[in-house]
């Protein structure tokens, strides 16, 4: 983060928290010229600090009842597998998720014993249910367990809605 330019913090921050605006928008809120935004958000984007520019819907609104996030171990002979059949077991791996769309983030990590995790969004428990049991069912050789921790997306539930905003004003406090 130290070869980042306080202009490139401000101009993440700003865009974190509506990546809608003009580069003469984010000018005038950071205190530059518009040309210099525009040059930044390039180098910003070359560089693959911005990856994306996406919404964030209102899933509640959309008809999402819950979000799921899932922790997986593998079985200690999952990794001989993986080793002998790595190629075909990506294939696989990458099919799953086009086929399972609602699946939103997958990562590899340590925690609570477990190596693997995935964050999904449901209509509905039965949903949640049938994404668990195709899990089971494609990936059951490899896993030794699994656990998931749900949760309710009613808006009188959440205490801070699913955003980058605030991660923006902290973004800020790192100049």
């Amino acid at each position: 983060m130290s070869s980042l330019r306080k202009v490139d913090l401000q101009l993440m921050s700003e865009l974190l928290k509506n990546c809608r605006r003009s580069d003469r928008d984010l000018a005038k809120a950071i205190g530059t010229s518009q040309p210099t935004i525009t040059r930044r958000r390039t180098k910003l984007e070359k560089e693959m600090l911005i990856d994306s520019y996406t919404a964030i819907p209102n899933f509640t609104k959309l008809g999402f009842e819950i979000m799921a996030f899932s922790f997986y171990s593998w079985r200690p002979e999952a990794t001989q597998k993986l080793i002998q059949n790595g190629e075909a077991v990506m294939r696989k791996f990458h099919t799953f998720l086009e086929d399972h769309k609602n699946i939103i983030f997958t990562s590899n990590g340590r925690g609570f014993g477990m190596e693997k995790m995935m964050i999904s969004v449901h209509k509905s428990y039965s949903d949640y249910a049938k994404l668990m049991n195709a899990v089971g069912e494609e990936w059951g050789d490899y896993l030794s367990k699994i656990n998931s921790f749900i949760v309710s997306l009613q808006e009188d539930v959440v205490g801070r809605k699913l955003n980058f905003e605030h991660f923006g004003d902290y973004l800020l406090t790192e100049l």
